[in-house]
């Protein structure tokens, strides 16, 4: 073997040892600051910091990672960051406090929860145009919507309900009962289940998507953590590891779960208050944002360990990403 094929087979092996940063762009709603952070995935540095509206929460990244839509609060919008000049464009106006939003996943409707009048909002996300209004429990909050945009879900807090609603008739099909204060809803890889955080709760439930009934649900037990603070939050599926990664709030830590079997496999301890996760483009590298501490959370996915921590600014909340 030549020196330089040496060198190159070191390199190599060394990486998949240490796991190589991968060179995604991270986006952090910074709550307090009014701001985004963006962030680096290689260096982990920060690249810029964005100025927004007041109270940052909700944050996605359109499909062609051209744009990143973050839910301003306060100013009753959603002001829209374009990831080449990470500059922000333009705005969308809509109805009022919109804490979190979900994308279609051919990126064409904004789909915006507005706590305060008890709404989900549909929004053609070029035009900003609104497409409908569909009320439904009391303070909404996650949005989830299937990969053939048959179903969406929206969760609202104090009525402790997934709803389930068709997005071209915009009609109501199924209201389904949790556990109290369920913030975040995702579709399993599949399509065939979606799992409900519920905060104060401290569960998430599994419902099966076609029959729209609970077929399990899924406790945390961390050890030396009161129960109380176990409040289960934002949800990551790993499918190539059978791995479902639940952020616990509280808690201070991120739970392992088998996607399969539902078991909790481990848990491990990130920042205070992790509110929501990301997932590198490799689905080598877990994100956990941690509202309490102001930093990034960077966790190994195949072994499953804490590797650093990245200051962000005060109060982050949510995450999204860019290959």
């Amino acid at each position: 073997m030549s020196g330089l094929m040496r060198v190159l087979t070191m390199v190599v092996a060394t990486g998949m040892a240490t796991g190589m940063a991968c060179a995604d762009t991270l986006f952090v709603s910074d709550e307090r600051d009014n701001t985004v952070t963006v962030l680096d995935g290689a260096s982990l540095k920060t690249v810029k910091t964005i100025a927004v509206g007041r109270r940052p929460r909700g944050i996605v990244i359109t499909p062609d990672f051209k744009e990143v839509l973050v839910c301003v609060g306060d100013d009753n919008r959603i002001d829209v960051i374009d990831t080449a000049t990470l500059a922000v464009t333009r705005s969308l106006n809509l109805g009022p406090d919109p804490e979190t939003l979900g994308l279609s996943p051919s990126g064409k409707t904004v789909y915006i929860a507005n706590e305060d009048d008890s709404m989900l909002s549909m929004l053609d996300r070029v035009t900003g145009k609104l497409i409908g209004r569909i009320a439904v429990g009391i303070e909404p909050e996650g949005v989830a919507i299937n990969a053939d945009e048959t179903i969406a879900v929206v969760v609202s807090e104090s009525s402790s309900m997934a709803h389930f609603f068709d997005p071209h008739t915009q009609k109501l099909i199924a209201n389904v009962l949790v556990d109290t204060r369920p913030r975040v809803v995702e579709f399993t890889p599949d399509q065939r289940h979606v799992w409900v955080a519920s905060e104060v709760g401290g569960t998430v439930a599994v419902i099966n998507s076609t029959s729209k009934q609970v077929e399990r649900k899924i406790a945390f037990d961390v050890p030396g953590v009161r129960s109380e603070f176990i409040q289960p939050e934002g949800i990551r599926f790993v499918p190539a590891t059978n791995t479902v990664f639940v952020a616990l709030g509280r808690a201070n830590h991120v739970a392992v779960v088998g996607l399969q079997d539902y078991q909790v496999k481990g848990y491990i301890e990130v920042g205070r208050r992790v509110w929501q996760l990301g997932l590198s483009s490799d689905a080598h590298t877990l994100y956990a944002v941690n509202g309490l501490t102001n930093d990034v959370s960077v966790i190994d996915v195949p072994t499953q360990k804490l590797r650093q921590s990245i200051a962000v600014g005060k109060l982050p909340w949510g995450i999204a990403i860019s290959p």
